[in-house]
This record gives structure tokens, sequence and C-alpha cells, in this order.
């Protein structure tokens, strides 16, 4: 009995509890309203600056990511760039083998050394491949230099941009002749001495290959003018070129199967016996 007497008490505290909360919110529901009225002022005061906030963060969130994906496009375009540029070289190159009346050995650059006097250049192509001494090496822009050294292998190269290097050489529009050589200057101009003055030059003409030296065949573009000034000569002018080939971006070339005719060089020796 003490038991169901404890349970009645239980029960009665909890209705009362439950009656005077419901009193207090009746009565009491205006003050409530007003404490809702005031959150609500409080927090639109604040839901401004706190979505400024949350913009700034999803700003950062968001440049970051354009950020990343900025250098992965760019990364991504420079490659793209390289192969362009490098399918541009072969197309060059196959429409050059497939014009040039000489037979050509395709070859890889390998090694460079263009920051002296004395620069050289190695190319993956030996006597095994059919390369010799004094052929020379073209690539789609023009001549690069000649075959100075070779094993089976490699062959090493004297390019123009040498204190060594002299090729006989024409100016095709006027097919007035001169000696060209590297001044040291420059590592892509070049200069044609033992030019008369007499001969009309112009800025821009194409020079090239003579034939006449009996070591390079004739026609192999060298350069273009780029200024012209008094020789040393009296009667002489010293033309400036500038290379038609970029010894510093040529990756891939051409060995001109060409050799001196043995005839010319039997009278040459007897030219040189005779004075």
């Amino acid at each position: 009995m003490r038991r169901l007497s404890d349970a009645k008490d239980y029960i009665l505290t909890a209705i009362l509890l439950l009656c005077a909360i419901a009193m207090m919110i009746s009565r009491h529901d205006g003050g409530l309203q007003n404490a809702r009225k005031a959150s609500i002022t409080v927090l639109s005061y604040l839901e401004q600056p706190l979505s400024v906030i949350r913009v700034y963060r999803q700003a950062l969130t968001t440049n970051t990511y354009l950020h990343r994906q900025n250098i992965l496009l760019q990364d991504e375009l420079s490659r793209l760039r390289s192969v362009e540029e490098q399918n541009r070289i072969l197309r060059d190159l196959l429409a050059l083998k497939d014009s040039t009346e000489h037979s050509v050995i395709p070859v890889r650059i390998v090694a460079k050394e263009l920051n002296g006097l004395n620069n050289v250049i190695t190319i993956d192509a030996g006597s095994d491949k059919g390369a010799k001494v004094g052929m020379p090496v073209i690539n789609s822009d023009g001549l690069i230099g000649q075959i100075i050294l070779t094993n089976k292998t490699y062959s090493q190269v004297l390019p123009y941009s040498n204190s060594l290097f002299r090729v006989s050489a024409t100016v095709a529009e006027t097919r007035a002749m001169g000696i060209i050589s590297w001044p040291a200057s420059v590592y892509n101009e070049l200069v044609l001495n033992h030019i008369p003055q007499t001969i009309e030059l112009e800025i821009g003409q194409t020079v090239e290959t003579s034939g006449y030296s009996n070591q390079f065949p004739a026609g192999l573009p060298i350069g273009e003018i780029i200024r012209l000034e008094p020789g040393d000569g009296i009667e002489t002018q010293t033309v400036h070129l500038r290379a038609y080939a970029n010894l510093y971006t040529v990756a891939e070339a051409f060995v001109v199967r060409f050799e001196p005719d043995s005839l010319i060089q039997d009278l040459e020796v007897q030219q040189q016996e005779l004075f």
C-alpha cells in the first residue's frame, strides 16, 4: 500500500509541474515573443558580416582550386606547344628530304658546346650510317656546319659559329661570291667578305653556298643580309648575315652525302705543285 501511495505522490507532483509550466508560458507569452524578436534582430545584424566571412572563405577555396587548375593547364599548354613545334620541324625535315637532290642521313643532336670560340656539335651518326669527314650538316632552315671527326657511332660537327669555319658563298639574287666566316661577336651572325663595292646588295637578300670550293654542294641556304659596311679593302664591302639555322634550338638535322669531286681535287694539287 505504501508503494501505491508513493506512486500517487509522484504522479500528482508531475501533474502540478506541468500545470505550473503551462501557466508560466501562457502568462509570459509576450515576454517570450519579445525575446524572440530581440534574438531575430541581433541575428539579422550578425548575418551580413557572417555571410561576408563565409563568402570570403569560399572565394579563397575557389581561388586556390583555380590557381592549381591554371598551373596544370599552363603545363599542358607548354607540352602541346613543344609537341606542335617538334611536329613542324619534322614536317619541314621530311619536306627537305623529299625536295633535295642529294641523299641525306637523318640525325639527332646529342651534344652541344656553343659557349666559346671553338664550338662543336655531336650527332648520333657515324661511319656505320655513312657519315664521313667533310660532309655538310643541314636542317630545314639552312646550313649548320661540317663534319670534322667521326667514329662508328657518332660524329663531331664544326658549326658555323666556330672561329675556324669557312665556306664559299654567293648572294642568290646577284651571284656575287665571297667567303663566309663567323666574327665571334653574335652567335647567329656571319660575315661575307670579298664582295666588290660595285655590286649593289640589299637588306634581306639570300646568301647560299656557291659550290665553288668543292667542299659543299651549291644552293644550301645560309642566311639573309642584315647589314652592309665598307670592307677592309678599298674596293670591297663587308656583308653581315643572320644565319637561318638556330644552333641553340636545333635538335634534328640531316647529313648531306656529298663528297668532293676527286678530279677537281687532283687539279688543285697539281696547281699547288706548280706554284
